[in-house]
């Protein structure tokens, strides 16, 4: 029994936290920030304002997340994010192929709860903070659930919350809303009629039962549906998370005004559902019921922080290459008009760059301070650069990429700014690709030590052999092959058949910019007549000036067939002129207007288990995966496949990195195959396996005699490896067990 007697007045408890790092929201962003920054040794506090982690992505707003891959719609070939957000990508496929955003949960919570330089702050919302000069010394929040203030002193700080709670309440230089076009030469940038602020959505699931249920609308909900112009594109079959377009609140305050966009967003979504349910538009929908409806908005866009460089258009529509770049994006710039439903806009304006853009370091710490560190959506950008850079796994990425930057400043005895500098940013760059994290046209300088690497075997690339199945050339297709500088293809044959003589046109096409996959330039062409089946030869009188990807274009003709293979390989694939209609209206990026953006194709692959790949022969073997790869430093397929993989009848498969000098080993990280270009939405699209094909599931890794590491349940792509005390070895060996169904693949060994 507690009996606590009269008193004037009472408080709640008070707890003081002493930390390296506070990182303040829970999203992709701010957890990858914090698990990056806890493994590189400094103690870090992650303060998250509600229940769960996972921000947009978690199951109180279910929203999937995507990246650089775009659903696999545009022209970024191999760009899923890597680290990190990888690892969680990977994770969930692995525990979730389903979708359930329930279990994202799980996987998110474990993620934080196992790391133990890492002290999670549910519930807990932060409402002011402590300044010394240009340093936050001390962030106060408190938790409603437990009636405790934390007092969280720290020496670094980082702000993931989306809206930038630590960053306004420490007076930090940001901007709300769009610039206008002439201040930095953005021709996307939206004029009064399109707003200039993304508003807010709420999703919803639906579920069929085997009766019909009766659904009463309430009092709010919107009465007439035709204040949504858009109406007629509702269905009864679309689930509710589909309607990203239902979103409202651009033209409002989208912090402070958020209670109201909510609530106006619950009327939308319930007349929607009352349209759907009692038009009778749709008898189907007689047995449909709302399962589920977010209780809070996912938003998109509020506050933007200044740092010293402000991320542009121009950044992204010429993918220009920062000398300080430590992270990418691929989403096209997706602006939304600030109406939303009840715009007469359409839903979106998308254009897409023609590949990969970087994000520099410069613009994930605030100018205003020297100890503040920005990531997620409030990363300095402007409003036209945030609509690609917003997106949840960009944010999950360069959240890890300021975790890393943390425990490097602290390591140097830099401020953030100060670590920008051309002199340090390499340690930053270095790092980041030594723990997995891609970054595009950059490399690992010397992954191995110096090592020198063997083989058991290698393939070489000489057929992919039919397998009886074949496929109608209905739409432009293409064989996407590596060719290195100075080289040409060899001979190829195809097997393809007509019922009559019809001509073929087969194009050599590849990109202006040599790491690219945009097919913009030709380079030669043939016309073949097919006619009974056969093999059909194709060669083009052309040599490469670069490493680069080729495609080998099929024009359409619904006449002809071509011959399949069953065998998939790492860094091969083929694609197709068409329109993924998530993220596009055409096979074509279209540009009705003067916005700085280019026209191109677009060439996608088909989604698992829907792949196909032409079965070919080639004259000479295409040696496209070398053992000497794995020294090149770099961790994917870019102009060149970059990556070893073993002989088709080597059963036992392995690996020898050998130092004429033995070597002091800390740790060994591997960088295996997980195919890089297979989108991972996290939560609602599920996935046809646990694991891509080319996966090693099960490994064995010895220093010298000794057996350091077996996994046999495998399912990522960075695999590290840390010892629990150094060893002084004469050589490295990894054996490849199993793979996950198709031939696996190699691209490093950092050892450090």
């Amino acid at each position: 029994m507690q009996i606590f007697q009269q008193t004037q007045e009472r408080d709640f408890p008070h707890q003081t936290l002493h930390t390296d790092l506070l990182v303040a929201g829970g999203g992709l962003a701010g957890l990858c920030a914090a698990l990056a920054a806890a493994r590189d040794g400094l103690q870090v506090v992650l303060v998250q304002d509600r229940p769960v982690l996972g921000g947009n992505a978690s199951s109180e707003v279910r929203l999937w997340a995507n990246g650089a891959t775009s659903h696999m719609g545009n022209n970024n070939r191999w760009s899923r994010e890597g680290g990190i957000m990888g690892e969680i990508l990977e994770e969930n496929l692995w525990r979730n192929k389903e979708g359930n955003p329930m279990m994202f949960d799980l996987l998110l919570l474990d993620l934080a709860q196992r790391e133990k330089n890492l002290t999670v702050l549910l519930n807990t919302a932060l409402y002011a903070v402590k300044r010394e000069g240009l340093r936050i010394t001390e962030a106060t929040g408190f938790n409603a659930v437990n009636e405790t203030f934390y007092h969280i002193q720290a020496a670094q700080f980082c702000d993931a919350t989306g809206d930038g709670v630590l960053g306004h309440l420490a007076g930090a230089e940001y901007r709300i809303g769009a610039e206008d076009a002439e201040e930095l030469g953005e021709k996307m940038a939206p004029g009064d009629n399109f707003g200039h602020k993304l508003g807010h959505s709420i999703y919803f699931y639906t579920r069929k039962g085997s009766e019909p249920v009766t659904f009463v609308p309430p009092s709010f909900a919107l009465q007439d549906i035709e204040a949504i112009p858009r109406y007629k594109r509702l269905t009864s079959t679309l689930n509710g998370c589909d309607l990203w377009w239902l979103e409202w609140g651009g033209r409002l305050d989208t912090i402070h005004d958020s209670e109201q966009i909510k609530w106006e967003l619950w009327k939308i979504v319930w007349g929607v559902w009352n349209y759907i349910k009692n038009s009778g538009e749709f008898p189907d929908a007689d047995n449909l019921t709302i399962e589920w409806v977010g209780t809070i908005p996912g938003k998109r866009e509020s506050r933007r922080f200044i740092g010293d460089h402000l991320l542009c258009q121009q950044d992204i529509i010429e993918q220009r290459d920062h000398y300080d770049a430590v992270g990418y994006g691929g989403w096209s710039i997706d602006l939304h008009p600030a109406d939303g439903v009840y715009s007469r806009h359409d839903g979106c304006r998308q254009f897409h760059s023609k590949g990969t853009y970087t994000i520099p370091y410069r613009s994930l710490y605030s100018r205003s301070l020297d100890n503040l560190f920005l990531t997620g959506r409030l990363i300095s950008a402007s409003h036209v650069a945030f609509g690609s850079a917003r997106v949840m796994c960009t944010c999950g990425l360069l959240g890890e990429v300021v975790g890393r930057a943390a425990a490097l400043c602290q390591q140097h005895k830099l401020s953030v700014p100060q670590l920008a500098q051309a002199e340090h940013i390499g340690k930053l760059q270095q790092h980041l690709q030594h723990v997995g994290c891609y970054i595009p046209r950059q490399r690992l300088t010397d992954p191995a030590r110096g090592a020198q690497v063997t083989a058991s075997s290698e393939l070489q690339l000489s057929e992919l052999p039919a397998n009886g199945r074949w496929m109608t050339l209905g739409e432009r297709m293409a064989l996407l092959l590596p060719v290195k500088a100075g080289e040409s293809l060899p001979l190829m044959r195809f097997t393809l058949r007509s019922a009559t003589s019809q001509p073929l046109k087969i194009s050599l096409l590849s990109s202006q910019k040599a790491a690219n996959y945009c097919a913009d330039t030709q380079l030669d062409e043939c016309t073949l007549t097919v006619q009974e089946t056969g093999e059909y030869g194709v060669a083009f009188d052309w040599q490469s000036d670069a490493d680069r990807y080729l495609f080998i274009a099929f024009e359409s003709n619904a006449e002809v067939e071509i011959a399949l293979t069953d065998l998939q390989l790492p860094g091969i694939m083929t694609v197709f002129n068409s329109q993924n209609a998530r993220v596009a209206k055409h096979p074509r990026q279209i540009v009705d207007g003067d916005f700085g953006a280019e026209e191109f194709d677009f060439w996608v692959p088909r989604r698992r288990p829907h792949q196909v790949m032409p079965a070919v022969q080639f004259s000479t073997p295409l040696h496209c995966y070398d053992v000497d790869n794995l020294l090149n430093g770099h961790l994917r397929p870019e102009q060149q496949i970059n990556g070893w993989a073993p002989a088709l009848d080597d059963r036992k498969p392995r690996l020898s990195w050998r130092w004429d000098t033995p070597q002091t080993v800390q740790s060994l990280t591997l960088i295996l195959d997980n195919d890089f270009d297979n989108a991972m939405e996290t939560v609602q699209m599920g996935h046809a396996a646990r694991v891509t094909p080319h996966c090693a599931t099960h490994y064995r890794l010895w220093a010298d005699d000794t057996l350091i590491a077996e996994v046999e349940d495998n399912r990522h792509s960075v695999c590290q490896h840390i010892l629990p005390t150094p060893l002084t070895v004469s050589h490295i060996t990894l054996e490849l067990v199993r793979s996950a169904g198709a031939v696996p693949a190699v691209y490093s060994l950092n050892v450090a």
